[in-house]
């Protein structure tokens, strides 16, 4: 858009930040605003409710948490203050979002004297309960499903909440958490008395009806990051037959340029017979599913960021919300059935400057997906039929099996503890 290469950059020393964030700011080494935080941080700062179409990758998170941050800072509760009443709440669809939130409040509360605590499903209950009652909580993030179960038990109370934030609705919505989250959202302070921050990757009818139902007149702000997001990775989709696919994946793999790889399949059992394949073949990888436990989802995200594990094969729930830099390569085995994750997945490389290679692959079973990704788009993919040395049969397999089928079991979102209602503690 014209408009927004015409928009000097914004310099985060244009807002006047409280002096610990501000430091927080410049350590992390930020110095100017994304276009999403340009455009939201002038209303929010100011407490309007902001409605913001905007994906991963584009800033949001730092956007919502400075403005929470700056809102605490500015406003500090002299009396006593309850266990487990936090101040403001981040609701996210996925427990790899919601890890990444925290992560970055984790940076930008330093020196701060604020206390973030995580609540998601797939971790110990108790645990998650320990920290809450650690100490007065500032910030909670959390799934919608967790955060639930932790209101109903009466180990979290919403009726402090300042500020509510709902991060990629429209996931939470395309996964059905409406519901929890509106059961959750009921519990907060009229929305006369909170701000709210809703965002989404679409404005669809359904998104602007929540907004408005949710947030007092917000302020809708937009920008467009598809073709950011084309404009910075090479992208090529390779037609090749469902034979030939995992000797075209080796091959691609063992190029000198593809250094920090993350392939995306469509199903669980595909990711991980692609893993183990990739394994047995002495490539080190890592699987990121559903079935994974989720102390075993952050040790392989560990080891993929810190190049210990060179691929990382994915379902999408790694599609979104996960910040790793200098990945050099996507490989779409499956192409989604929603164009929306095209996005997405060829999203998580081209990221800070650099120039990414996302790759397709498009057989029998899914090229008849193109046309609505070359739609989202807005510009058509370069279709080609890889070089006949591309397609040279990967080797024979040289190491025993790593990732196994396991019987089929389910992570609950349960807690594992007995709930009540704890008598209010004060602390400070």
């Amino acid at each position: 858009m014209d408009s927004e290469i015409e928009q000097p950059k914004l310099a985060f020393d244009h807002f006047d930040l409280q002096k610990p964030l501000a430091d927080a700011i410049r350590k992390i080494g930020f110095e100017y605003c994304t276009p999403i935080q340009a455009q939201s941080l002038v209303h929010t700062l100011q407490g309007h409710d902001v409605t913001g179409k905007a994906q991963t990758g584009t800033g949001k998170t730092a956007a919502f948490l400075i403005t929470i941050i700056n809102d605490l800072l500015l406003n500090p509760i002299e009396q006593a203050r309850y266990i487990a009443e936090p101040r403001a709440l981040i609701v996210a669809p996925t427990r790899e979002l919601a890890q990444q939130i925290a992560s970055d409040a984790q940076l930008l509360t330093d020196g701060c004297d604020m206390s973030v605590v995580i609540l998601v499903g797939g971790e110990d209950y108790a645990k998650q309960n320990r920290a809450l009652d650690a100490r007065p909580v500032d910030i909670v993030v959390a799934t919608p499903g967790r955060l639930l179960d932790f209101v109903q038990n009466g180990n979290l109370h919403l009726g402090a909440v300042e500020v509510l934030v709902l991060d990629e609705a429209d996931r939470m919505l395309d996964m059905g958490f409406i519901p929890q989250v509106r059961s959750v959202v009921s519990r907060t302070p009229k929305k006369e008395c909170r701000q709210t921050l809703l965002f989404s990757a679409t404005f669809t009818p359904a998104i602007i009806e929540l907004a408005q139902r949710w947030a007092v007149d917000p302020i809708m702000v937009e920008i467009e990051p598809e073709k950011v997001a084309a404009d910075a990775v090479d992208q090529i989709v390779y037609l090749v037959t469902t034979a030939d696919k995992y000797s075209l994946l080796f091959n691609l793999i063992a190029e000198p340029q593809a250094e920090k790889i993350m392939v995306f399949s469509n199903r669980r059992d595909q990711v991980r017979k692609l893993a183990d394949n990739l394994f047995r073949n002495g490539i080190e990888c890592g699987m990121l599913s559903g079935e994974v436990a989720q102390n075993q989802r952050v040790r392989t995200l560990d080891a993929f960021k810190s190049g210990k594990v060179k691929v990382l094969v994915a379902t999408d729930v790694a599609g979104r919300g996960l910040h790793i830099d200098d990945v050099t390569h996507v490989i779409n085995y499956t192409l989604p059935d929603e164009p929306e994750d095209y996005v997405h997945r060829i999203g998580r490389t081209g990221r800070a400057g650099a120039i990414g290679t996302s790759i397709s692959f498009a057989c029998e079973d899914d090229s008849f997906l193109l046309p609505d990704i070359e739609e989202k788009l807005g510009a058509k993919l370069d279709c080609i039929h890889p070089e006949e040395v591309m397609l040279a049969k990967a080797p024979a397999f040289e190491r025993a099996s790593k990732f196994k089928a396991k019987p089929t079991s389910r992570t609950s979102d349960k807690p594992s503890g007995g709930g009540g209602r704890r008598p209010p503690h004060r602390s400070r």
